[in-house]
């Protein structure tokens, strides 16, 4: 099979196709060209060009770059030529490969080396690793022209769905939002709302200044726990556009995302419903009252609802119409409906502050103490009687004089107009009294606020301080007064005022719109709930002091002549807040009825819920048609409900529960502790989110308990209905039961494919080695484990006993216990596995293949290093490594070889200071930085630093380097210190060709004298029988040794070069050759003096010596050094050189970890 290989030149970043649209500020430095070929395929006779060019292919010899192919053999297979030894076509290796590098050479192809990587590491856009859907989206991105965007990005949409025009964003607008504009006004516009301006007056006065204080701090308490979770989520890497549905759904599941994504997606549609119907408020009773179609005349509010029912309808088609044909007009208002708003509330505090120095506005009429309409005296005299002058002579006095007439109050309570006409018992023993509606901030009417005054509904607005009849008074002429619409109580109002505290997702919703996101969503949402709830309870504190109490009970105005009472407090003018509300309400509807459709779009893409697939498509622009109509007919139902009050509830309900899974997927994640749980905002914890979860649903069941229950089954249906293909139900015995389904359904998800990299875990198979007494050799291999157990997962440990399994059972049994036994020494959760084999080397290869079920399968194996195999006679120990690597290397496994494992600390020691070196010298899947983070989990290495070194070559730009890995490890939400170091071209030292040397003739002579006795006797009998029979063929001869010398080989070679490689020497044939040649030295010894080191094992020989150099210089004092581990050659002649350049390259580190990864990424900055 033709490998492929890197070769890394420099070159411009303009010539990289697409490299320039990613990074503008690349364009400026020099970047590596990665250049694939076959190795086979390159001529030997002429160097590769050095001149720099675009990326070029070429696989095996196809294509128009191929080389020439003299250097191919006939028969189509490419020479082998990167063997350890006798491998004479290496010489010009040094063209294609780093010198320094040689020994990593083999797996180029697989294991790039860092620096060619490192620019496109830290480029996460051109990240190799992550999420499939993020790679998709970039490459389609890449062959897609730059779109449009359909909207500004100025003002994202509040706790809405994903846009699909802003993914259509080509890849060269870099994202320039900063905190302020892109997270702090986006958050304050979708917060402040039209309860503000419609509701809290009416809170403030029912619910009493201290109770509704209490109210604000819980529901801005809620918001706060959860824009903390929130934030944890979102800076625990790049979150795409999407808001809550993308960090519930990736981070619990598409289940639950798509359970809470369609509540949040009918939580939006319900809020646009109740912003038009607050718009439709505002106009028919403070703008035009006239407009209205229908007239109340029994006094039961029939008529304004049906009014409602209308004009919603109406407006909610109009709007529908404007975001179908015009969505980017909406957002390009949002400024103006954001200046609206804050005006609005700045009139509102400069009204406060004017009223401090006298009442102001209308007064209110009292009849008794009850609170009478404006409606009762519509020529606004609050009186029974007025006297006038009159022109006209008395009738008794006949003389001019005042004259005494009834007002309209008069009319309206009694069944004439005059004096005598008989009138309603309250009103003839009431008396009339006026008081002004804002007594001012210096008046002490706070005193009277503090305390709440709930109502039923029909029951009339009374001022306690106002003396009334003592006699039954039943009312009548009830739309003479103000009355109470709804039966009020704390929970009510909690429902009906809690939608004023959302919208606190706009930030995260369009984190790629911002420059930092992971430090502007944490600063700015935090930010704005803090102004919010400011504006909020220092507006309950004003409303309280200033406005009198009957007033901030009135729903509509009715006592202050249907005017806004928020209004009534603005200076200059009650119309700068009419006005700003409505205006915002009518943004904000717009909002809704734009982001809600593409929420639904996303799920319905997401293809979750197949009924809803249909919803996935729009017009040719992106725009979601079908979802768009969804959403009108939907939010057509919240309209036909006509009353703010009930369906603020709702979608109070619906918020609730998104921000419940928001807290409750930051609790899990914490919980669990992942290894991909890494978020840059540190200021979380997992009471917080629990706390957080706790406070929603207890606000779900408070605002509404049928309506929680309510939206709790829809949502559970919807989780039930995606998870139907799941498990089925097991009724077994109590606990073990559930414990046995629940492992069984585990097991069949977990079976359903492959693990995403944000799931990628260290699950161990720990080989362990047994004396002959049954005890492990080497008990640290598993307290090194359960160090890194950090991460949880699946733990596995395994020998292999030599033997028959028919006669050895019972000493499994006991190597097992023994397992057993140290692993609860070492607190290790796991399993044991025993097995029994004739040969070690095929146990431990049985073992990799069986270990594990299901998806619970071991993915990295832990070996300890083989000691002493330089002095061991039996060469099995390290041929049995060297094996288990091969092994783990086919069965794509990572590999953990901890060397000097006696040295490292045992659970109860604590390093307390140092660092952990990480030498990142080829790519491998990430291992090397996701140990170290694992590693620091534990008490032991929790307290060590991190550093992060890697290799730089003489063409490799180092500062830049630098800055690309610490970028790498920014966005990977790793801590650490980089150091890239500079390792320039040098010639061969003669200590690396001593070493060189002193390996080939050490293995030379071990290879003849490590034969058994059996052995030598074996072959000194073909010896005997092979001169025996040249004897017979060989007539007219009488030199036999020069017949033996003679004879050919079929491979080519003749006897005499045979035998320098695979003679045996022996006592016999030493005295022969002795007395042939009468010297003292055998001929094997002679060859073993006169041999010169191969070309590729110096190479290694260098790349090992000089590795080790800069290794032992930089990290001599490191608690831990981890470090590439060079894959074994392929072929087996090299074994022992192998060991050996392991060996030199760890040369003088106390403890060192030999990291091979699986080939699989194991480490995201994708959330």
């Amino acid at each position: 099979m033709t490998s492929v290989r890197f070769t890394v030149t420099p070159t411009k970043a303009e010539d990289i196709p697409g490299l320039s649209d990613t990074s503008p500020d690349v364009s400026s430095r020099s970047s590596g060209r990665v250049r694939f070929g076959s190795r086979e395929s390159v001529s030997r006779s002429e160097p590769p060009s050095e001149a720099s060019g675009a990326v070029t292919t070429s696989v095996g010899t196809a294509g128009a770059d191929t080389p020439d192919r003299s250097n191919i053999e006939q028969d189509g297979h490419g020479k082998l030529s990167n063997v350890y030894i006798n491998n004479s076509h290496s010489v010009d290796d040094d063209d294609f490969y780093d010198r320094n590098l040689a020994l990593f050479e083999e797996e180029m192809d697989t294991r790039p080396k860092v620096s060619s990587l490192l620019s496109r590491l830290a480029n996460y856009t051109n990240l190799t690793q992550g999420a499939k859907e993020h790679e998709e989206a970039e490459s389609i991105g890449e062959e897609r022209k730059p779109s449009k965007v359909p909207f500004p990005r100025l003002f994202p949409l509040a706790d809405l769905g994903p846009s699909p025009g802003l993914d259509s964003l080509s890849l060269n607008q870099a994202p320039q939002m900063g905190t302020f504009m892109g997270v702090y006004l986006p958050c304050l516009q979708n917060i402040f709302g039209v309860i503000l301006f419609l509701r809290l007056t009416w809170v403030v006065g029912t619910a009493g200044v201290l109770q509704a204080l209490c109210i604000v701090f819980i529901c801005c308490s809620c918001t706060m726990l959860t824009a903390i979770s929130m934030s944890a989520i979102a800076t625990n890497g790049v979150v795409p556009a999407g808001g809550s549905y993308f960090m519930i759904s990736r981070s619990l599941g598409p289940e639950f995302g798509g359970a809470v994504g369609l509540c949040f997606y009918l939580g939006t549609t319900f809020s646009g419903a109740m912003y038009i119907l607050g718009a439709i408020e505002i106009l028919l009773m403070y703008i035009t009252p006239s407009a209205a179609i229908f007239h109340d005349e029994d006094g039961d509010g029939a008529a304004r609802l049906n009014n409602m029912r209308v004009y919603g309808s109406i407006f909610l088609l109009l709007l529908s119409t404007l975001v179908f044909v015009g969505v980017k007009y909406v957002n390009k208002l949002a400024s103006i409906f954001l200046a609206c708003v804050v005006v609005s509330i700045l009139s509102i505090y400069t009204g406060s502050l004017v009223s401090a120095f006298g009442p102001r506005g209308s007064d209110v009429c009292f009849l008794g103490n009850r609170t009478l309409s404006a409606h009762a005296f519509p020529d606004g005299h609050c009186a029974k009687k007025r006297v006038q002058d009159s022109l006209m002579p008395n009738e008794t006095t006949m003389s001019l004089g005042p004259a005494e007439n009834t007002t309209d109050l008069w009319a309206n309570f009694c069944k004439g107009p005059e004096l005598d006409a008989p009138c309603d018992e309250f009103f003839a023993h009431s008396n009339t009294t006026t008081q002004s509606s804002i007594p001012g901030l210096a008046s002490g009417i706070i005193s009277d606020n503090l305390w709440s005054s709930y109502l039923s509904k029909g029951e009339v607005l009374e001022k306690a301080s106002i003396p009334s009849p003592s006699i039954p008074h039943p009312v009548t002429n009830q739309n003479l007064y103000v009355i109470a619409d709804i039966t009020t109580s704390f929970t009510v109002l909690v429902g009906i005022f809690f939608p004023s505290v959302t919208g606190i997702m706009a930030g995260s919703n369009r984190s790629g719109d911002l420059k930092d996101a992971q430090r502007s969503i944490p600063i700015g949402t935090i930010l704005a709930i803090l102004t919010t709830s400011l504006v909020y309870l220092s507006s309950v504190v004003l409303f309280g002091a200033c406005i009198e109490g009957v007033v901030l009970r009135d729903k509509f105005g009715e006592s202050v002549q249907g005017k806004l009472v928020v209004g009534t407090l603005a200076w200059p003018s009650p119309w700068i807040i009419v006005i700003g509300s409505f205006f915002s309400t009518c943004g904000a509807g717009l909002q809704s009825l734009t982001g809600a459709p593409r929420l639904l779009q996303a799920i319905a893409k997401d293809n979750i819920i197949p009924f809803l697939r249909v919803f996935g498509h729009g017009k040719a622009n992106g725009e979601p048609t079908w979802a768009l109509l969804l959403t009108a007919l939907i939010a057509e139902l919240g309209i036909l409900i006509a009353s703010l009050d009930l369906v603020a509830p709702i979608l109070s309900m619906f918020f609730l529960m998104c921000y419940l899974f928001v807290n409750l997927a930051c609790a899990v994640q914490t919980l669990l502790r992942t290894p991909n749980w890494r978020p840059r905002f540190s200021y979380y914890h997992w009471t917080l989110s629990f706390l957080g979860m706790m406070i929603c649903l207890a606000l779900m069941f408070i605002s509404s308990w049928y309506y929680a229950i309510v939206a709790m089954v829809i949502a559970g249906m919807i989780y039930k209905y995606i998870e139907y293909h799941g498990a089925e139900k097991e009724w077994g015995d109590g606990i073990r039961g559930l414990s046995l389904s629940a492992a069984r359904y585990a097991l069949l998800r977990l079976e359903e494919g492959p693990p995403h990299t944000k799931n990628w875990r260290p699950q161990l198979l720990v080989l362990l080695k047994l004396d002959e007494d049954a005890h492990v050799k080497s008990p640290h291999l598993l307290t090194f484990a359960s160090q890194l157990k950090a991460g949880k997962g699946l733990t596995i440990v395994g020998t292999v006993i030599s033997g028959n399994f028919l006669h050895c059972y019972g000493e499994a049994l006991a190597a097992e216990q023994t397992l057993k036994n140290l692993m609860e020494q070492e607190r290790v959760k796991g399993f044991c596995q025993c097995i029994i084999s004739q040969k070690p080397r095929e146990g431990i290869s049985h073992m990799i293949q069986s270990s594990g079920l299901g998806g619970m399968r071991p993915n990295t194996v832990v070996m300890g290093w083989p000691h002493a195999w330089r002095q061991s006679e039996d060469p099995q120990s390290w041929k049995t490594f060297i094996n288990t690597v091969r092994v783990t290397t086919a069965g794509r496994l990572a590999l953990l070889v901890p060397k000097n494992i006696s040295l490292f600390p045992t659970n109860s020691e604590c390093c307390t200071e140092g660092t952990i070196d990480v030498w990142w010298i080829v790519h491998d899947g990430g291992m090397l930085m996701l140990l170290p983070f694992l590693l620091r989990q534990h008490k032991v290495w929790k307290k060590c630093g991190m550093r992060i070194f890697t290799v730089a070559q003489m063409e490799d730009n180092s500062i830049q380097m630098k800055k690309d890995l610490a970028t790498f490890l920014y966005h990977l939400r790793i801590e650490a210190e980089v150091e890239v170091v500079e390792m320039h071209d040098s010639d061969i030292s003669a200590y690396t060709y001593e070493r060189t040397l002193m390996m080939e003739q050490r293995s030379q002579m071990l290879r003849q004298m490590r034969l058994s006795k059996s052995d030598r006797e074996r072959e000194a009998q073909l010896v005997k029988d092979r001169n025996s029979m040249l004897r017979l063929t060989s007539i007219g001869s009488d030199d036999d040794d020069d017949t033996d010398g003679g004879l050919e080989r079929p491979g080519g070679g003749s006897a005499s070069e045979h035998r320098r490689v695979h003679m045996t020497w022996t006592k016999e044939r030493a005295l022969q050759v002795q007395a042939q040649s009468g010297c003292n030295t055998p001929e094997g010894f002679r060859d073993m003096l006169n041999i010169r080191p191969d070309h590729s094992n110096v190479r290694r020989m260098h790349t090992a010596v000089r590795l080790n150099e800069v290794i032992v210089n930089k990290s001599h004092d490191a608690r831990l050094v981890l470090l590439n581990m060079p894959g074994p050659p392929k072929n087996t002649n090299g074994d022992e050189n192998y060991m050996e350049f392991l060996e030199v390259l760890t040369e003088g580190l106390e403890r060192v970890l030999l990291v091979r990864g699986g080939g699989s990424e194991v480490i995201t900055i994708y959330s």
